[in-house]
Formats: structure tokens, sequence, C-alpha cells
């Protein structure tokens, strides 16, 4: 029987750095660990300007601490393609900015800190795919842009548990609650 020594200094090491790891495969941890990272703070930067009206996309006079509504503007007169009417309908309602909002913060901790990857995953590729129908047809391609490859990444790094690497993701699926519901991962 192992002992409890034993055992922590096993999984320790397994934890920095897998057993039989070959260069390749810690390169490409570290890789997708910076993509995951540079992606949440993507989201998470986008939700900061509209919250706080930073001055990149918002002004601070338009942001949401101040009266504004985070997707009134784009969303009323950004819009184009087939789903415009369902878009400037929602434009500004207070539900809509409310989840556009919880969304943008919610995945960019998650990606940034590499928890929830799979919830991350859906909900910022759904995120994402819908922006991209607020712009249909895409500005530079007849149906490809940004938005799609970004759903793609998020997929790809929930797959590849890259929340693993400079991420809390090993210690995510240790607590009961995530091990109870693995959908949580």
């Amino acid at each position: 029987m192992e002992t409890m020594a034993a055992t922590i200094e096993r999984t320790t090491a397994n934890t920095i750095a897998p057993s039989g790891e070959t260069t390749r495969q810690k390169a490409t941890r570290y890789v997708l660990a910076g993509i995951r990272i540079a992606l949440g703070w993507t989201f998470l930067w986008a939700f900061l300007d509209k919250m706080f009206g930073l001055g990149h996309s918002t002004e601070a006079k338009n942001a949401w601490i101040e009266g504004g509504s985070p997707t009134k503007g784009f969303l009323a007169f950004g819009t184009a393609g087939p789903f415009k009417g369902f878009y400037t309908e929602i434009a500004g309602a207070a539900w809509a900015d409310w989840l556009f909002m919880a969304g943008l913060a919610a995945i960019g901790v998650a990606l940034i800190l590499g928890i929830g990857m799979r919830i991350a995953a859906v909900a910022g590729g759904l995120l994402l795919v819908m922006m991209w129908t607020a712009v249909l047809p895409p500005e530079n391609n007849p149906f490809m842009d940004d938005h799609l490859i970004y759903a793609a990444v998020l997929a790809v790094l929930a797959l590849l548990g890259a929340g693993d690497t400079f991420g809390l993701g090993r210690a995510w699926k240790r607590l009961p609650i995530v091990q109870r519901f693995p959908w949580l991962i």
C-alpha cells in the first residue's frame, strides 16, 4: 500500500509535469494555456470596457455604470443581414444587457482561471456565433470571420483540457460538485 507522502509526491509530480510527457506535448500545453488566457482576456476586456467606458470601444458617458446600454448601439445600428430585425428588437433590452454582460464576465473569468471550460466553451461559442449572425454576411469574406474561428478555438481548448496548465482546471475537477456533475468541467 502506498504511503500518503508517496501519493502526494506522485500527484504533485504529475500535476507539474505529467509522466512521460514529450517536449512537444509540454509546448502544446503551454501554447494552449496562452491561447486560453488571451481569449479569456478578450472576453473580460469587452466586459470591462462596456461596464466602465474605458474608451476603447465604449466612451465613459456610454458606460453601463453610467446608464448606457452595452447592447443598444451595436445591435440597433451595426447589424445587417437576415437576423437584423431580431437583433434590433432586443437592442437595449435590460435582459439582453444583463445576459450579455454576465456572459462576457463569466466566460472571461472562467477562461483566465481555467475552470468550467466546457460551460465557457459552449456559452462563449454560442455568444460568438450570435455575434457572427449579427453581421451576415461578414465584411471581408462570404461567410467566415473571426467569430467562427474563436468559437472553434474555444471548443478545442475545452476538449484538450487547456485549463489544467497555468490554470485551476485540475483543482476545479477535484471539487465534489464538479465530480458529481461532470458537465461543470
